[in-house]
This record gives C-alpha cells, sequence and structure tokens, in this order.
C-alpha cells in the first residue's frame, strides 16, 4: 500500500504498535529489530492503527531534541538518522496530529525575537565605537552572529531533510501539508503569521532547489516508462485522460508532451505541458483532433485511428497549440515552473520543425460559468448590465418565462440549454461578450481574475482570440459554458508584453477581444446610469 492511503473511512492505515518515545541510532528496516525498543520509529508502510495525540506528542518532543543538535558538533550521521526517523514518523500522522506538529514547528521553533533584539542591540553599540582594525572584525562577527539569529532554526532542518533519499519529495509534501493549514486558520489566528512565515521560508529554500537549471526537461512518449505514463495521466487537470487509448494519442503522432523533472524526484513530473502539431492555430478541442487526421500521411488509410507506423511530414507543422499544462506539485504552488517549461519547449520545437512560426494556447476559463451565474443573481435583484434589452426580450420570448434570470441560472447550473439550438444561437453574442469581458476587465490586484489568463499574460502572450463551442465536454461546459480562449505567443514582443503587464498591469489583447469587452463595459455602464 503507498504511503499515507487510507480506508474507505478516511482513516490512515496504521500498525498495532505504538509509536516509541525516541528513534533508533540504527537502520530501522534491519531485518529483526526489536518494535518494543523505545527508540525504535517504525515506518509509515508498516503502520495499521491511527495515530493518537501521544503519537503527537513525541514526535514533537523528537522534533525538539533534533533542533537543540544545532550548535552542537554532534556527527551529521546522527543527526541525519534522528531526521529519518522524524520524517517516517510524521508521516505516519493523522492530518490533525500533522497540523498540530506544524504549529509546534512555526511557533517554538522560529526566530528568536530576544536573541535578536539583544545581537542587534550588540552590533549598534559596536558600531558605535572608534573605527579599528579590531572593531572592523567585531563588527562582521557580530553582523555573521545576526545573521544566524535571524534564520529560523527549522531552515537548519530543512536543510538536513533535503538530504535524505527523497527528502526533498518529503519537504515538497510537507509544503501541501503547511498550505492547508493556512488555508484553513482564520486571519485573525496569531498562529497565522508564524505558519506564514515557515511557508516563506521552506519556498524560497525550494525556489533555490527547483531552479529551472537544476531541472530536467523529458520528452514523454509511448515507449516511456509505464510508470510515468500513469503519472501523465493520473496528474491531467485540464483535459481528463479516459483510457490508454487516448494517452496513446496524447503523446502520438503530431502530438508532443514534455515534462520537467528534478534528479532528487526522477520519476515524478513537477510540470506537464501537452502540445498539439497543426497546420494552423485550432479553435477547439475537436479542431485540434482534426489537424492530426488532416496532416496524418496514412489517415485515409486509417479514418480516426493513429497507428505507430504512420510518420510526421514536418512540412505540415505551421503551428504548436499547448492545450494543457498542469502543475502536479501542490508543494511546489508559487515556484515558476510552467512559464519556463513553455519557453524551453518553443526552443525545442522550432529545432525540430523549421516551419512552426505560429505559437498558442488553447485554453480553459475555469470560473467564468460560476462568475455568470453570480452576475445573474445580480441581475435578477435588479442591477442590469448582462443582457441588451433585445437579447433579454428574445430569450423571454424562447424560453415563455417571466423569470428569465431564474430560468437562465438554472440551464447554466444544469448545461440544460446545450441541446436546444434556438437557445444556443440566442446566447452566443452575450455569452461571447459578458466572457470577454470577464478575461478583460475582472481584477484582482491589478491583474486579471482568471488565474489561467494571468499565467499566460505574465509569460508574455497576448489574449488573442474566443473560441465558441470548443470544449463541449461536460467540464468545458462547467467551467465555461464551453468558450475557450487563445493566448497567442509572438516571439518578438514577449518579453515587452510580460514586463507591461507584471510592472504596469497592461493586458495585451487582440483587437476583437477589446471589442468584446469594450462592448460589456458599456452595456455595463449605460444601464447602470440610467437606474
Amino acid at each position: 500500500m503507498a504511503t499515507g492511503e487510507r480506508d474507505n473511512n478516511g482513516v490512515r492505515k496504521l500498525d498495532a504498535k505504538r509509536l516509541s518515545a525516541a528513534p533508533s541510532l540504527s537502520n530501522d528496516s534491519q531485518a529483526g529489530q526489536d518494535n518494543s525498543n523505545p527508540d525504535y520509529y517504525p515506518s509509515s508502510e508498516n503502520i495499521k492503527r491511527p495515530s493518537t495525540v501521544e503519537d503527537e506528542q513525541r514526535v514533537k518532543n523528537l522534533l525538539k531534541e533534533i533542533l537543540a543538535y544545532r550548535e552542537t558538533n554532534v556527527s551529521s550521521w546522527i543527526v541525519e538518522s534522528k531526521v529519518k526517523n522524524l520524517c517516517a514518523a510524521y508521516k505516519c500522522l493523522l492530518k490533525t496530529h500533522r497540523d498540530g506538529v506544524l504549529k509546534v514547528l512555526a511557533s517554538d521553533h522560529a526566530v528568536d525575537h530576544q536573541m535578536v533584539c539583544k545581537a542587534a542591540t550588540s552590533l549598534i553599540h559596536i558600531e558605535q565605537k572608534h573605527e579599528n582594525e579590531s572593531n572592523r572584525r567585531q563588527i562582521m562577527k557580530a553582523e555573521e552572529w545576526l545573521k544566524n539569529l535571524l534564520t529560523p532554526q527549522y531552515s537548519w532542518l530543512f536543510i538536513h531533510m533535503g538530504r535524505l533519499e527523497r527528502g526533498v519529495k518529503f519537504l515538497v509534501d510537507l509544503r501541501t501539508d503547511i498550505l492547508a493549514v493556512i488555508s484553513e486558520m482564520d486571519v485573525e489566528d496569531p498562529a497565522m503569521v508564524p505558519m506564514q512565515q515557515l511557508n516563506l521560508t521552506l519556498r524560497e529554500m525550494l525556489s533555490l532547489w527547483f531552479s529551472v537549471g537544476f531541472l530536467n526537461l523529458e520528452r514523454i512518449t509511448w515507449r516511456s516508462p509505464c510508470e510515468m505514463l500513469q503519472k501523465i495521466s493520473e496528474y491531467e487537470a485540464v483535459h481528463p485522460v479516459r483510457n490508454w487509448t487516448d494517452l496513446k494519442r496524447r503523446v502520438g503522432l503530431y502530438r508532443r508532451c514534455f515534462v520537467y523533472t528534478h534528479s532528487s524526484m526522477p520519476d515524478e513530473p513537477l510540470v506537464v505541458l501537452h502540445t498539439a502539431l497543426s497546420d494552423e492555430i485550432a479553435r477547439s478541442m475537436k479542431g485540434i483532433v482534426s489537424a492530426t487526421s488532416r496532416m496524418s500521411v496514412d489517415a485515409s488509410a486509417c479514418p480516426g485511428m493513429l497507428l505507430d507506423t504512420h510518420t510526421e511530414d514536418p512540412s505540415c507543422v505551421k503551428a504548436a497549440i499547448f492545450y494543457s499544462i498542469t502543475s502536479t506539485q501542490k508543494g511546489l504552488q508559487g515556484i515558476e515552473l510552467g512559464n519556463y517549461l513553455i519557453k524551453r519547449v518553443v526552443r525545442e520545437l522550432q529545432a525540430e520543425f523549421p516551419l512552426v512560426s505560429k505559437f498558442s494556447s488553447l485554453s480553459p476559463i475555469p470560473s467564468f460559468r460560476f462568475w455568470l451565474v453570480e452576475r445573474l443573481k445580480t441581475a435578477e435583484k435588479g442591477q442590469r448590465g448582462v443582457l441588451t434589452a433585445e437579447e433579454a426580450e428574445q430569450l423571454r420570448s424562447h424560453l415563455q418565462t417571466d423569470t428569465l434570470w431564474s430560468e437562465l441560472k438554472q440551464l447554466f447550473k444544469t448545461n440544460g440549454w446545450v441541446s436546444d439550438s434556438k437557445l444556443v444561437s440566442l446566447l452566443e453574442v452575450p455569452l461571447m461578450r459578458l466572457c470577454a469581458g470577464y478575461l478583460y476587465l475582472e481584477k484582482r490586484r491589478g491583474y486579471a481574475l482568471d488565474s489561467v489568463a494571468n499565467f499566460h499574460l505574465r509569460n508574455g502572450a497576448v489574449m488573442w482570440r474566443l473560441n465558441w463551442q470548443a470544449d463541449l465536454s461536460a467540464r468545458g461546459l462547467g467551467n465555461s459554458c464551453g468558450i475557450m480562449v487563445n493566448y497567442r505567443y509572438f516571439l518578438e514582443d514577449t518579453e515587452t508584453n510580460s514586463r507591461a503587464y507584471i510592472e504596469k498591469q497592461h493586458v495585451a489583447a487582440s483587437d476583437a477581444v477589446r471589442q468584446l469587452a469594450t462592448e460589456a463595459r458599456d452595456l455595463k455602464e449605460t444601464i447602470t446610469s440610467k437606474m
């Protein structure tokens, strides 16, 4: 059973043995190990019972014991042996007990503020003395002391954890737990600031370890290890993989799947980018599939099926469409990897296909339908700006209802409107206008509210084209009523666009998108001014 797996009741499977009071200095995988030894911590794979408050306290005690070694000359072998046992014991804890350990780590093993103030005062006194060679040496020594004190105690622990086999993966998962704790805390909770500092410290450390120079680019094909293919399938967050045939297509003819891996986590894809090669920028997911068929030299012989014997014709490839990018590790949230992967893949494709000149995403709009339903709720309360008078009248007439807003809310929640071709036609103009307004005008702290838009705009892309009925899957309809958007990468302008967005919050968009967004804004302002 995999580490951390739970039974049907959500209980982590643990051993009948209790966790012992302290770790062993010997290898806990040794044959014949006496589990009754109070210095023994069983590995999480051997645990078959829920953890207890006593287990949580033992982990806290071990944590305190290990951190007490910071200022000693104890052998690093001893320290790392105990750290290994700490990691194993932590993984055996249920979430409630893990949260307790993390809160103690954040509050009791951070920066000693009293010592920092003392060191700062000492440094000031030294600097006020008459400057000489001896005084300069004292200043440097005092500065070094202050620097060490300003470094949280747990930074030292994280360094030792990172040296363990799969220790980096443990730290990535640990940050996942930290983020979960923070998301559940009240902003007024006194423990919030220490937890945020813990998160920031670990994020900065992971940012260094996962800088692009330490990452490996791998192309995934049908001949890649089965374990990697399985993870590619499981991690896919944008367009779920239906079966092995679907996965084979995504890594096959006129497709490219690239991942970033790290030497410390060689079997874990960190970021996955699926790219479709085409003769034009696709408007829909069906357009990607049809482009592959159109470009396949043997498509007429085997319609609808791609075989290994097919070959690609590089002269047909004029465009590359990034239709799915997934960050697989929640613990790496906030660490830029996806943007570097896209830029690296662009270089790889240019080298392989000299004629490719068009780069674009075909992106989902994850929260548009939710935003739309909220707008309909405000319209229901009398705040208009969603539809023109003519659009509203046409929809009332077709739906034969006096409660238009309530009816539309229900239709969008159930996707019932899709099966009515007349209704689809009536909704196309208002939904495209509203979607453009949502993407282009709605902001959070000055940047695009939509997370996918924010990602590509930061990367230097242009909000280029909205596509009606681009993804009619249940997920596509649930996200954005089937609308998708192309973010176009004009390579010569990406740096300029990126800087303008990051520094001045300027959204680069095509004339068509801006026109639709302007219509949405003008409609809202016109109706508001009449109220």
